[in-house]
């Protein structure tokens, strides 16, 4: 399938139109849609504007609120929970990491639990929003059952991803952002749109057994084994469990009941390393950290070692300056009136 390359900021006015269409307000609009192009300008297109159809099929049939009373409960010095009231859960993290900022600002950390969620999109934005104000971000949320744990044919815990930020001085953050899956499952989508075929390790069909055709795909597999999944219930007990949500097989499914609200949790904390040691020191330490891993030997097939998040950032960049691929399939919903 052919892809069709798209400029960053024309593919945010189609995401945008689609939205407010569905009855979406402006303002989330325009956070929503800054979201999902950040994937995609970094590569990710499982959590790009692949997903705009879905969110106005929720949003249409009453699965998300499109005009959200957002409210803030300050718990502790540096805690506070976050209730969403069935928002998008783009704009939520959003907000619920400036609160997280805010609190470190004042006390060092802060940490923020949001309620009455739902999918956020891709984490590395959130813990991004940290670094910039050279703080270290990390945010966790969990999603409904697609990936069998380890010794299990059935699945039970979500893709569920961690993601973290380090600001330095110099160079751009270093940004960590990984499902617990071995892929996102919206890789899996996004194979099925592209009609290509996946690696064994992905997925598994119905009865446990691993396929190349992501058609077959009806859970994944965690990465790294017992190493996935046990970070996977980490994630669980943090986003959900903590927060008072649901958790694992009993999260309302992504894809299904659409007219149902899926009261998802997110984890979010914000950290000052002044609280902790001196800020530029910390920073510029971080710079060193990244030149020293630069400098070292690449293995046989490697140009160069990177640090996390970089071959991201690098794709961004090229396609800030020559624009964004996406399938014929997501590029015809966008661009229809």
């Amino acid at each position: 399938m052919t892809d069709v390359i798209v400029a960053h900021h024309q593919l945010k006015e189609f995401v945008v139109k689609k939205l407010t269409k569905a009855g979406l307000c402006q303002d989330h609009a325009i956070i929503v849609a800054d979201v999902l192009v950040h994937a995609d300008l970094r590569g990710v297109s499982s959590h790009g504007v692949l997903r705009t159809e879905h969110y106005v099929k929720r949003l249409t049939e009453g699965g998300l609120n499109p005009n959200p009373q957002f409210s803030v409960k300050d718990i502790a010095p540096s805690a506070s929970v976050f209730d969403g009231d069935d928002g998008m859960g783009h704009v939520v993290a959003k907000e619920a990491m400036n609160h997280a900022i805010k609190l470190a600002n004042t006390n060092g950390i802060g940490m923020v639990t949001a309620i009455n969620s739902s999918h956020c999109g891709a984490l590395s934005y959130f813990v991004q929003q940290a670094a910039e104000h050279k703080m270290i971000g990390m945010v966790v949320t969990h999603t409904d059952k697609v990936v069998v744990p380890f010794g299990g044919a059935k699945p039970f815990f979500g893709t569920n991803p961690i993601a973290f930020g380090f600001p330095a001085l110099e160079h751009k953050p270093v940004i960590l952002d990984m499902a617990t899956s071995n892929v996102a499952f919206g890789k899996v989508l996004h194979a099925r749109e592209a009609g290509t075929s996946i690696p064994s390790d992905w997925g598994v069909d119905g009865n446990g057994k691993t396929t190349t055709d992501p058609n077959e795909v009806k859970a994944l597999l965690p990465f790294a084994g017992p190493k996935g999944y046990g970070l996977a219930m980490v994630v669980d007990v943090l986003s959900g469990l903590l927060t008072g949500a649901a958790f694992g097989p009993h999260i309302t499914a992504m894809y299904g009941d659409y007219s149902k609200k899926r009261k998802l949790g997110h984890f979010l904390c914000a950290i000052n390393p002044a609280i902790f040691t001196d800020h530029d020191t910390f920073l510029a330490n971080m710079d060193q950290m990244i030149k020293e891993l630069h400098e070292i030997t690449p293995a046989e097939g490697f140009s160069k070692v990177m640090v996390p998040g970089e071959p991201e950032q690098l794709k961004e960049e090229i396609r800030l300056r020559e624009g964004v691929p996406v399938t014929e399939t997501v590029y015809d919903y966008l661009s229809k009136e």
